[in-house]
C-alpha cells in the first residue's frame, strides 16, 4: 500500500463526503450532479448490491464512497488516476468499483426508461408534440459513441469517420426524457442499418408497440399514421418522418414542412446535449472496452431521466437556461447553455446522413403532412 493510503479508513472517507455536504456553497450538488436527498435514495437502493465485507487485512470501502466515486466519474470524466488522488483509492480498485456500481444503478433505475405499451400511453406522448407536429409520438436520433480501438476487434467497430465506436439509438418525448435506448451496435454497421437492426424497428414491424390507429389530420379526410421524427440519417418510412433533402425556396411547402419537423424534433437535440454536457464522461473518446462503454452510457441515460423527474435535483441538473427557449411563434430566442458547453472532440458524434429512395406510401404520408403544414401557414398569415 502506498504511503498516502495508509491513513485511509472508513471514517476518513465518510468525513470527506460529509465536508462536501456541510459546505454551504452547494459543493456536494456540483460534485454529484444531484441533491443529497436523491443521493441518499440511490444509496439505499444500491447498498445491498455494492456493499462489501471487512476482512482481517483491511476495511471495506463503504457503499457511500463507492457510489460517490462512480457519480463523480460520470459527472466529471476524470480518469481513474485523478479519482485515485481524490479518494485515496487505487486506480485498480476504482476500475472495479465503477462497473459494479453502474450495474447496480441499471438494476434499480431500469423502470426510468419504459417504452409505451398501450395506445393511451402513446397518445399522452403525442399530446406533448401536438401543437408543433400532430401525430408525432417521439423524436428519434442516433449517435456514435467513440472509443479507443478495442483489442482483437479487427474492423468490427471501425466507422466511416475512421474512428472506433458503438452506436446509441434513442427515442425521446417532448419533456426531454428518454423513452427508448438501444446501445452497443458496432460502428461498422451502416447508420441506416442501426435502426433496421434495433428492437424498436422489430416492434414496429410486428405491430408490438400498440401504436394508435391512423386517423386524419385536422381539415383532412386522409388517414395518416402516428410517426417518429428523424433527421437525414434515417430512412423515410410509414412511421418515420424525415426532412426533404436539399435547400428549398422560402415559403415553399417543402421548406415549411422541414421547418415544422425541425421545431418539433429539436427536443432530441436538447436531450442529447444535456446528457453529454452534464455527464462529462462523454467529453472525450472512451479508453474502455465496448461492453463497459455500453454500461456507462445506459447508466447516464437512466440517471438523466431520474434527475429530470426529481423535484430536488431538476434545478441542479437542468437549471433555467439549459434548454432552448422559443417564443410563441416558435422562434429560438435563447439557445440552451449546453450549446456553448458542447466540445467538438466529445465522444458523441452524429450519424452520417445517407440519401435513400423511400417507398411510395411513405412519400404520400410525408406529402399529406406537408399539405397540412402549408395550409396552416397560409391561415396564420391571413389578416
Amino acid at each position: 500500500m502506498t504511503k498516502i493510503h495508509r491513513n485511509r479508513t472508513s471514517l476518513t472517507m465518510e468525513n470527506q463526503l460529509m465536508e462536501l455536504v456541510a459546505e454551504p456553497s452547494g459543493e456536494f450538488k456540483k460534485f454529484t450532479r444531484m441533491s443529497l436527498e436523491d443521493f441518499e435514495y440511490l444509496l439505499n437502493k444500491v447498498s445491498p448490491v455494492i456493499m462489501k465485507q471487512d476482512t482481517q487485512l483491511r476495511e471495506a470501502i463503504p457503499a457511500r464512497v463507492r457510489l460517490a466515486v462512480t457519480l463523480r466519474f460520470l459527472a466529471s470524466g476524470d480518469n481513474y488516476e485523478s479519482l485515485h488522488f481524490l479518494f485515496k483509492i487505487s486506480p485498480q480498485i476504482i476500475s472495479k468499483i465503477i462497473p459494479e456500481v453502474c450495474l447496480a444503478l441499471n438494476q434499480v433505475l431500469k423502470e426510468e426508461i419504459k417504452i409505451p405499451s398501450t395506445a393511451e400511453e402513446w397518445l399522452d406522448i403525442e399530446n406533448g408534440f401536438a401543437r408543433k407536429y400532430p401525430r408525432a409520438i417521439g423524436s428519434i436520433d442516433g449517435k456514435h459513441i467513440t472509443l479507443e480501438c478495442p483489442s482483437n476487434s479487427g474492423s468490427e467497430y471501425y466507422n466511416y469517420k475512421k474512428t472506433f465506436s458503438i452506436v446509441l439509438l434513442a427515442l425521446v418525448d417532448s419533456s426531454y426524457n428518454f423513452i427508448f435506448a438501444d446501445i452497443g451496435s458496432q460502428g461498422r454497421i451502416s447508420d441506416g442499418g442501426v435502426f433496421r437492426n434495433s428492437l424498436l424497428w422489430q416492434k414496429i414491424c410486428t405491430n408490438a408497440l400498440n401504436i394508435p390507429e391512423p386517423n386524419p389530420l385536422p381539415g383532412s379526410n386522409v388517414d395518416v399514421p402516428y410517426v417518429f421524427l428523424g433527421d437525414g440519417a434515417f430512412a423515410l418510412t410509414d412511421h418515420v418522418m424525415k426532412p426533404y433533402p436539399g435547400n428549398h425556396e422560402y415559403g415553399s411547402p417543402k421548406r415549411i414542412f422541414n421547418q415544422a419537423l425541425s421545431r418539433a424534433r429539436v427536443v432530441v437535440e436538447n436531450t442529447f446535449g444535456i446528457l453529454v454536457t452534464k455527464f462529462r464522461v462523454f467529453k472525450k473518446p472512451f479508453q474502455l472496452c465496448p461492453e463497459k462503454v455500453s454500461l456507462i452510457t445506459m447508466t447516464c441515460i437512466l440517471l438523466h431521466n431520474y434527475l429530470r423527474k426529481s423535484n430536488t435535483s431538476l434545478p441542479i441538473y437542468t437549471p433555467p437556461g439549459t434548454i432552448d427557449i422559443y417564443d410563441n411563434n416558435d422562434i429560438l430566442t435563447h439557445p440552451g447553455t449546453w450549446r456553448q458547453e458542447l466540445e467538438s472532440n466529445s465522444a458523441v458524434r452524429d450519424l452520417l446522413h445517407v440519401p435513400r429512395r423511400p417507398a411510395s406510401n411513405a412519400r404520400e404520408i410525408r406529402e399529406e403532412f406537408t399539405n397540412y403544414f402549408f395550409a396552416l401557414s397560409q391561415q396564420q398569415n391571413l389578416p
